[in-house]
């Protein structure tokens, strides 16, 4: 889970208002992932084409459609029956979609046949629950909610190497505890060589080189500012933020290094119901309903669409 404890005075309330792109105005803004009972979408992707693809954490399925569409249907991916949940899922260039969930991380095409499946190692408090995925040009980087280490699966001409612990992040900040890293959301600049990684227990972002490892905090005025998903797109930091502070998307500019940065646009309202990540497509935000409340929501689940406020 996600937690926010004060954002201050550098917070501005700018979603309402926010002139809406031309294009954009009949397309939906809401989608329906599933009327089925359970389903609890977490992950999404938008490709280019706008095709969408959508995680379920409660069932392990993968739901797909198009942006023009309102209601998703399921996506026929192979070799995921014995998965019981699904969470991160993004898609590269040649189209194939990365899914993780439990300890697998799979690879489909878009007929959903299955092109890699790899296990993630144990790690430092037992077995991985993988939560969150980015791919860079040469690597797939993969966080772990149930232990403080980030895995990495090498892609060589599209090929998909095995998945092994790539960095025990603990050395960033000792104070932790192993068990209170919970690491979640993941995302990088555009040369792979800069990752930011989400941490709920340590209430912050973290980023990493991935040519020396070295890690660091990101510095965002002083706030507490631990994300579930996010999203990098040139120096804005898109997050999903949903316990301790109204549940919606804070966006960040970072500064040209990405140590530092501050909030400038909160949304939030009653639209969502426990946001859990994003994606963009053209200048609209893509955010999950996944309703993992206590007890858990009802059908239908949902992603809801809504302008860009960064969109000029």
């Amino acid at each position: 889970m996600t937690r926010l404890l004060c954002l201050g005075a550098s917070v501005l309330l700018a979603a309402a208002g926010t002139a809406v792109p031309a294009g954009a105005r009949d397309l939906p803004e809401v989608y329906v992932v599933s009327r089925d009972p359970g389903t609890l979408p977490e992950g999404i992707a938008v490709e280019p084409d706008g095709t969408l693809y959508v995680t379920s954490k409660g069932t392990g399925r993968l739901f797909t459609g198009r942006i023009g569409d309102a209601e998703l249907r399921p996506f026929a991916a192979q070799g995921i029956a014995d998965r019981p949940s699904a969470l991160g899922v993004h898609t590269d260039a040649r189209h194939r979609v990365f899914s993780v969930g439990g300890s697998i991380l799979t690879v489909h095409d878009r007929a959903g046949r299955l092109v890699a499946r790899r296990r993630a190692e144990d790690g430092p408090l037992g077995a991985a629950n993988l939560n969150d995925l980015v791919i860079t040009k040469d690597a797939v980087y993969v966080t772990d909610w149930a232990n403080p280490v980030i895995h990495r699966a090498v892609l060589r001409a599209g090929r998909l190497g095995p998945l092994r612990p790539w960095l025990d992040i603990r050395g960033a900040a000792p104070r932790f505890p192993a068990q209170y890293w919970l690491l979640n959301g993941i995302t990088a600049d555009r040369t792979g060589r800069t990752l930011l990684v989400a941490s709920n227990g340590t209430e912050a972002v973290w980023r990493v080189n991935t040519t020396t490892k070295a890690v660091e905090e990101v510095q965002l005025g002083g706030t507490s500012f631990g994300p579930d998903g996010m999203l990098l797109r040139g120096r804005h930091l898109y997050a999903v933020l949903n316990y301790g502070a109204p549940a919606g998307v804070y966006i960040a500019e970072l500064s040209r290094d990405l140590r530092s940065g501050t909030v400038e646009h909160r949304i939030t309202g009653d639209r969502f119901a426990l946001p859990t990540t994003l994606a963009r497509h053209g200048c609209r935000l893509y955010v999950v309903n996944s309703q993992l409340d206590d007890p858990p929501g009802q059908p239908p689940y949902t992603v809801s669409a809504l302008p860009d406020p960064t969109c000029q």
